[in-house]
């Protein structure tokens, strides 16, 4: 694909995939760390792991804590 620094690039969308990972993993420990109820946290965990780039948009957008 390409070279960054002289290391190449075997997995396209690789990167991609090393900043979902890190936004999702984000999420969950601001989720964890929310006073929200345990069933709330648990609902938007699994949002989150099963549906990572849009839970975290939902998240963002609607989750514990944000007001509107």
């Amino acid at each position: 694909m390409g070279e960054v620094h002289g290391f190449v690039l075997t997995m396209p969308g690789g990167i991609g995939a090393l900043l979902l990972l890190a936004l999702s993993v984000y999420a969950i420990v601001s989720i964890v760390g929310s006073d929200a109820a345990i069933i709330t946290k648990v609902l938007w965990i699994l949002i989150v792991l099963f549906m990572p780039l849009l839970g975290f948009v939902a998240w963002l957008l609607l989750g514990p804590g944000r007001n509107g």
